[in-house]
Formats: C-alpha cells, structure tokens, sequence
C-alpha cells in the first residue's frame, strides 16, 4: 500500500513539511559521507525557514493544552487504557515543557552563528559551495564524521522541541480519522462534505494500480483524480476504477 496524506490547513502543511525535514536530517546525519553531512546541514537551513513563522511556537503549545484537556476527559471512559491515557498526557507535558522552556525565537542559535549563516547565504546560488568559494566549510567537510554528527547535533538542537511537539499533534491527528473503503469509478471520486470537518484526507491505495491521486479540497467537497505516469511524459488521467481507502483526520 502507498500512502497520500493532504493537508487541508496551512498549519498542517506546515507540521507535514517540517516532519519530513526531520526525517532527512536523521536519516543523513546517521551516514558517513561528507556529502551526505552536506545534505543534513542543508535540511537544516529548511527547517530554520519554515519554522520562522514567529506564531509556530505558540500554536503548538496551544494544540498541546487542547489535546491534554480533551484526553482529560477521556479518563472516566472505560473503554480507554488509563495506562495509555497517562503515558499520552506525559509525552504531552514533556514536550510542552521543553517547548515552552525554549527561549527567544526559534533557531535564534543558527542565526547568530556568523559562520553558518555564511554558508546559508551561498547554498541560495547554484553551485555556491564550492571549495573556492567556502574554504572553511570544505575544510569542515573533511573532517571525521564523527565530529560532523556532533557539530550536526549541536546545530539541530534547537528545534528538538519542535520536532517533539510536532511528532505528537500529527500522531493524534492521524489517528483521529476513522477509515473508510471507496471507489473511484474511472478514477474519480467525489464527495460532498455536508458540514464535515477535518484538517488533513489520508489515502492508500495498492501499489498495482500504478496510479496517483490528485486532490483538491474546500469546505464543500472534496475532489480526487487518479493520474497514470508513463515515462516523462504528463500524467493523464487514468480510466479505470480504483479502489482505495479514505481517511478524514481531524483535531
């Protein structure tokens, strides 16, 4: 199965695109290579600009007491783990606390190194870190990797609470949603919202179909087609029918 998850606010965008940078920067900061440590240093740089928005902060920190209220209220529920209950309410107010604990603006560490931001500003011209142009960083680069991953570390450090907040919100947002089995006849699908609510449409599909959806959505329905790649040239759309799980997320 592939899975497709839509972001039907700004902030979830937001949440799905730092989460994925996250997951780059693990993933490379892990490997040995100094092109490698090169692509990890750059993916922080990314999470440094999406993460300026100067209200992320607080949103979270907003979303982290919401949901600690309605668990809350969870905990007379019998058909609740009052185990999982409190496990949940403790990651919550461990990384409200480290969230709320992080002072100054985010990433305000990276903005006063005067040697990263140096770097930052030549990674926006194409081919912009080249030896000649950053001896220092090439110099950097070839020391032992051991060294990069602390220097890594040290410079991701800042947004541990972030990514910790953020892992949190999206896990309870995507298991908010109740799945649902539907059909997109000749590979479309719509369906009318009729005062349903929700904040990200999760979609998985077998890998056989060889297809992608392509979705749009506004308070009044939602729209997907299926589209077939071939080669390079455009997708087109697909004319078969395709079945397909739908899920609407929701906070």
């Amino acid at each position: 199965m592939i899975s497709y998850e839509y972001p039907l606010s700004e902030r979830v965008r937001t949440l799905l695109r730092l989460e994925d940078l996250f997951e780059r920067v693990d993933y490379f900061l892990h490997q040995n290579d100094p092109h490698e440590h090169h692509i990890a240093l750059l993916s922080i740089f990314e999470i440094f600009e999406v993460s300026g928005r100067a209200d992320l902060k607080s949103d979270l920190l907003q979303e982290l007491e919401r949901q600690k209220q309605a668990l809350e209220a969870l905990r007379d529920n019998p058909e609740v783990s009052e185990q999982a209950l409190d496990n949940v309410l403790w990651q919550i107010d461990q990384a409200s606390s480290k969230l709320f604990q992080a002072a100054g603006k985010i990433g305000q560490e990276l903005r006063e190194n005067e040697w990263l931001m140096s770097i930052r500003q030549r990674t926006n011209i194409p081919g912009g870190v080249c030896e000649f142009d950053l001896p220092s960083y090439h110099y950097w680069l070839q020391q032992d990797p051991e060294q990069h991953r602390h220097d890594l570390q040290l410079w991701l450090a800042p947004f541990l609470p972030i990514r910790d907040a953020i892992a949190i919100v999206l896990r309870l947002l995507r298991e908010s949603g109740k799945t649902s089995s539907q059909v997109a006849y000749q590979g479309v699908y719509q369906q009318i919202m009729a005062g349903r609510v929700a904040q990200m449409v999760r979609i998985r599909l077998k890998r056989e179909y060889h297809c992608v959806p392509e979705i749009s959505a506004n308070k009044y329905a939602l729209n997907i087609r299926f589209t077939k790649q071939e080669g390079i040239q455009r997708p087109r759309a697909t004319d078969t029918d395709v079945e397909f799980e739908l899920t609407f997320c929701n906070l």
